[in-house]
């Protein structure tokens, strides 16, 4: 296992696969590194270094009791692309992970970075506020608090079909998705988890996307049911200078998974250009 050790203490394990100019991935709640599996593969394949971290608290990185914060998450990801003096790399961010990417530019620049990718990102800010009346409101992440302190492992099965958008007409997610999904986020700390709930629903990163200075892609499934496009995608493309915005049509939330063969085209085409 390739781990580097934080200021604090923790682990952080990551994946190193290939060679050739890095793509650096940052997974969604409550998951892991193996949620980019197919994409990190592919651009492999291609001729990228792909790399992608568990986050504290998440796979096989260190189960904190404190430190579950974007701030943090964000140091934590600079502290890797130092030890391993990454230059000119793309970065890849879904979900949660999207709010990391964010965090690190609005906290760490750009110098080494050429581009960024953020697909289902939760910026600019999830939680319904009055600069945010599109959001969701604070009953909704309660109701996942609940769900997890409660029976974790129920309600990770019970997330999969919004995550998937196993409950449309015509979907087709299989039960090793599901499981797999069940599992990474089987594998990680229940507090971290906890607390990253309140991370990724109510850090606001609308001056963290204003500091984007590189080629920014969005992407995002019009029929997101976890992380709705209007108050999500639509805003940031807004606030990212520059910034493309490609919308997947009927696309859910695990787009890595439901739409891989669209997803890693769309990555190579925009890492390579």
């Amino acid at each position: 296992m390739s781990t580097i050790k934080s200021k604090d203490g923790t682990e952080i394990f990551y994946k190193d696969l290939g060679t050739g100019t890095p793509v650096i991935f940052s997974h969604g709640w409550p998951l892991s590194a193996d949620a980019w599996d197919d994409q990190a593969m592919f651009l492999a394949e291609h001729g990228f270094r792909a790399i992608a971290h568990d986050r504290r608290g998440h796979g096989r990185s260190g189960q904190t009791w404190g430190g579950n914060h974007m701030d943090q998450y964000a140091d934590d990801l600079a502290e890797l692309l130092d030890k391993l003096d990454i230059k000119g790399a793309t970065m890849i961010g879904h979900s949660t992970g999207g709010g990391e990417v964010a965090r690190y530019i609005g906290r760490h620049g750009t110098k080494r970075l050429a581009k960024a990718v953020l697909v289902g990102a939760v910026p600019p800010i999830m939680l319904k506020t009055a600069a945010n009346p599109g959001g969701l409101p604070i009953e909704a992440f309660d109701g996942i608090r609940k769900g997890v302190a409660a029976d974790r492992s129920q309600f990770y099965k019970d997330l999969t079909t919004p995550f998937f958008g196993a409950n449309r007409p015509g979907a087709k997610v299989s039960q090793g998705t599901r499981d797999s999904f069940w599992l990474q986020g089987m594998m990680g700390g229940l507090k971290s988890q906890y607390d990253c709930i309140k991370a990724f629903s109510e850090t606001d990163f609308t001056e963290d996307l204003k500091k984007f200075d590189v080629p920014t892609l969005l992407i995002h499934g019009d029929d997101d049911q976890i992380v709705p496009i209007g108050a999500a995608a639509q805003r940031s493309a807004q606030l990212i200078k520059g910034a493309t915005l490609k919308v997947y049509p009927g696309g859910p939330h695990g787009l890595a998974i439901t739409h891989k063969d669209q997803l890693n085209a769309d990555l190579l085409t925009f890492v390579k250009g």
